[in-house]
């Protein structure tokens, strides 16, 4: 039985499917946008924190044909669902779905990229569904997790590519510049010209340099997608 009943059951791309009935977090925009926004040029090893159903390590293996992922997720169910999705992709071959908490993993390999869209509700009621409320709360993995850990598993010439609430932007700077960790991008999205910026798509890396600043509308005064927008996901969604 779909722990989420109202929830399209499968969400289908255009290279692959992916199956979100049992995951705590369906299928989103945000994870989208990061999957398609990120830099994946020479990044062969990759880290993806939080999976959940497993869509933003497809669109990684999709883009880059020679990357390598480990994706990592703390719910066993969303696991075993991300794990049905890689298994019933064309990189199966590329991807490990690892069921454990990034609080307590450890790889002998340094990563070239880590991805993530964590949790990031840190106030407020919380989901009665604890599965739900994990995805969502940054109880049990929050942006400072990440990148207090990321020295240690990036490469030299490594990189962490996030997306954020847009109130979030100038605490999560300031504990990456605490980790030695600095903006290479940052992308501010609105959801239509006239609405300030509701998220944030973040660039990081361990070497100093000056930021590119840019931003992102996803529908225009008419209600319908911005030239911008299906240029960055029209590689994946069906509807482009």
């Amino acid at each position: 039985m779909s722990r989420n009943p109202d929830r399209q059951t499968t969400f289908h791309f255009k290279q692959f499917d992916v199956l979100n009935c049992k995951s705590a977090m369906k299928v989103s925009t945000d994870g989208v946008l990061l999957g398609a926004w990120a830099d994946l040029k020479g990044k062969k090893h990759i880290l993806d924190i939080g999976t959940g159903t497993g869509v933003i390590a497809l669109m990684v293996a999709q883009r880059n044909h020679d990357a390598i992922i480990a994706a990592i997720e703390i719910d066993r169910i969303a696991a075993d669902e991300a794990q049905y999705n890689v298994d019933n992709s064309p990189w199966s071959d590329r991807i490990e779905i690892i069921n454990g908490d990034f609080l307590d993993f450890y790889s002998g390999d340094k990563f070239d990229l880590i991805i993530s869209n964590p949790p990031f509700f840190n106030n407020g009621i919380k989901a009665p569904d604890h599965s739900r409320a994990t995805a969502r709360h940054c109880d049990t993995l929050d942006y400072s997790d990440i990148l207090s850990r990321a020295g240690d598993i990036l490469t030299d010439s490594g990189s962490i590519a996030l997306v954020a609430p847009y109130d979030r932007l100038c605490d999560i700077l300031h504990n990456a510049s605490s980790n030695g960790l600095y903006a290479t991008r940052i992308t501010t999205v609105s959801g239509k010209p006239c609405k300030a910026p509701n998220r944030v798509l973040i660039s990081l890396t361990v070497r100093p340099t000056s930021p590119i600043s840019d931003s992102l509308i996803i529908r225009d005064e008419n209600d319908s997608y911005t030239q911008e927008y299906i240029e960055l996901t029209k590689d994946f969604y069906l509807k482009f």
